[in-house]
């Protein structure tokens, strides 16, 4: 049970301004989410609480303070102001989970620049093609890194600072390159932090999208209310937790529950930034007495994967509250998880054009197990018609999520590209794009995607950016890029390929194409599986038609294919 009350109770008497009341914040004054996440709890006596925990590849330990967070970001800021970065600038974080990419991430908020977060595994075109968006000022990045950035440095005469933090002083700095060492930099103990507003750009998160490039979600400042409140009740994060947050901040879970929420909130927050295996997991939660852990299906279904027995060898008594993000919980995740764990995991739904969690089971509610819960309080949610966009009358129907826009940290727009951004909103209802029904107690379950995105272990991966990088490829004629079922990652892609003249199938030409795909965009991008085949079932305009792909590899109904080319 929550201490912080029924479910019921915090519906009936919501308001946002609960939240703004614990931040101290009210309508009009400066809101600096770097300042909320490290300054103000200094203030409030927690200074040399200890606020990060970071366990490298090779089990080596670096630990924080909030005293230490204020100061580094202080440094990481007035350094970016040394090179003539300004406010609403755009600062990509392209780093492995490494300290200075969480700490990284609060300076540039408390320039007022915009933090503009990038998966490390991303290959030079997937890379490339959200910084020319963005027109992204400087890059902070490893040198491990730094390759993938110099191959393209041609095409962005936008990008004027590449800044490497771990630079071997031996090795010279190539163009636009400058070392930059957190350890060694003098700290920065008073800082002029710029005075950012509710509406003051802070966050640019990249989304794939069906078609066309992938979108950047602007965020503000004033996404904090909704963040550090949401952390708070469905995290249910107490004074004394120490907390794992799972996910990397290229994606939106890392930063607004990995950085925002777990630190305005002003708890420990654990970071393991090594490769993912049961035992590594399971030692990691034992070794730091992990007490709230928020995590992905895909994790939670690899460990049980992984098997019981690996459990029992480790204490794991300290876990006291589990949740669950990403993709769909399956109802086999929550019952394993309270067999072994003798704790459920929680189902929470958003995505990163919410910002928060929208739609979730709280900490004292019924487990539906399978379910993703019922709105957040002061989130509306609702299923409505496709056809009509009006919500259901009766329960049990299946239509599209629909959310009443206005909590805080819902997105402002799509980045330079405010027309896709309006139809996201039909007859007055945010539409995410996601399908569900609602039963008779007020509970969403979730059925699908309504468009080809695929979710491949919480990661959205676009069809159109995968089938453009296999045109690419000398041997490919035509593509066609759909989603196939797989137990861990609920989906993976597969690619469907015609040849050129001269070219044969082969497992060597399979292999060969596959790692063409992870170089340009990224593992997860990389087709599991590629089909070759004679033709593609088209449009008689000559569209493919996925669905088509789609409804074989998943045994479904074909459906209408009226117009469906003729043989």
């Amino acid at each position: 049970m929550s201490h912080f009350g029924s479910y019921d109770e915090r519906v009936k008497n919501f308001d946002w301004k609960i939240s703004e009341n614990e931040l101290g914040y009210k309508e009009g004054d400066p809101i600096n989410i770097g300042w909320y996440c490290t300054d103000r709890i200094c203030e409030m006596g927690k200074a040399d609480k200890p606020a990060l925990i970071w366990e490298g590849p090779t089990g080596n330990e670096k630990r924080y303070t909030y005293n230490d967070l204020r100061l580094t970001s202080n440094t990481i800021g007035s350094f970016l102001r040394s090179l003539g970065i300004k406010n609403e600038d755009r600062v990509c974080l392209f780093m492995d989970k490494i300290p200075e990419l969480y700490l990284g991430f609060l300076g540039i908020l408390k320039i007022g620049a915009i933090a503009q977060p990038l998966f490390s595994a991303f290959g030079d075109e997937s890379l490339f093609i959200r910084l020319e968006n963005a027109q992204t000022k400087a890059i902070i990045t490893q040198k491990k890194h730094a390759p993938k950035i110099r191959k393209i440095i041609d095409k962005m005469p936008w990008l004027e600072h590449i800044i490497i933090v771990d630079q071997d002083p031996a090795k010279p700095l190539q163009e636009r390159e400058v070392s930059f060492n957190l350890d060694e930099a003098p700290k920065v103990e008073t800082f002029d932090i710029f005075p950012t507003y509710a509406e003051s750009p802070s966050v640019l998160h990249y989304t794939s999208g069906t078609t066309g490039q992938p979108k950047g979600v602007k965020h503000v400042h004033a996404s904090l209310i909704s963040q550090y409140l949401t952390a708070k009740w469905v995290l249910d994060l107490h004074d004394d937790d120490i907390y794992w947050c799972t996910a990397d901040p290229g994606w939106v879970t890392g930063t607004s529950y990995g950085i925002i929420g777990a630190f305005s909130n002003g708890v420990t927050q654990c970071i393991l930034d090594a490769g993912f295996s049961a035992d590594n997991w399971y030692r990691f939660i034992e070794k730091h007495k992990v007490s709230v852990w928020y995590s992905a299906p895909t994790a939670i279904r690899s460990l049980m994967k992984a098997g019981d027995d690996v459990v029992k060898r480790y204490n794991l008594s300290s876990l006291r509250h589990l949740a669950s993000v990403g993709e769909p919980l399956n109802s086999e995740a929550v019952i394993w998880s309270e067999k072994v764990f003798g704790k459920p995991f929680l189902d929470t739904y958003w995505q990163t054009e919410t910002g928060c969690m929208v739609i979730t089971n709280f900490p004292d509610m019924k487990i539906k197990p399978g379910s993703m819960g019922k709105g957040f309080p002061g989130i509306i949610a609702t299923v409505v018609d496709p056809e009509t966009y009006e919500p259901f009358e009766e329960s049990g129907k299946m239509g599209l999520i629909a959310i009443k826009p206005g909590w805080p940290s819902m997105m402002r727009t799509y980045w330079n590209n405010e027309e896709t951004y309006q139809k996201k909103f039909v007859n007055g209802w945010y539409i995410p794009g996601d399908r569900s029904s609602i039963d008779n107690e007020g509970y969403f379950w979730f059925v699908g995607r309504d468009d080809d995105v695929i979710n491949t272990g919480g990661h959205l991966v676009s069809p159109f950016e995968v089938e453009s990088a296999l045109l690419e490829h000398e041997a490919v004629a035509e593509s066609a890029v759909v989603a196939k079922p797989d137990f861990v990652n609920m989906e993976v892609v597969k690619a469907f390929v015609t040849l050129k003249p001269g070219f044969t199938a082969s497992k060597e030409l399979d292999l060969q194409i596959m790692n063409f795909v992870r170089k340009k965009l990224s593992p997860l991008a990389m087709p599991q599986e590629i089909e070759f085949v004679e033709t593609l079932p088209k449009t008689r305009s000559g569209k493919i038609m996925r669905r088509i792909l789609h409804a074989k590899e998943w045994g479904e109904e074909i459906g209408d294919t009226s117009t469906l080319e003729e043989d």
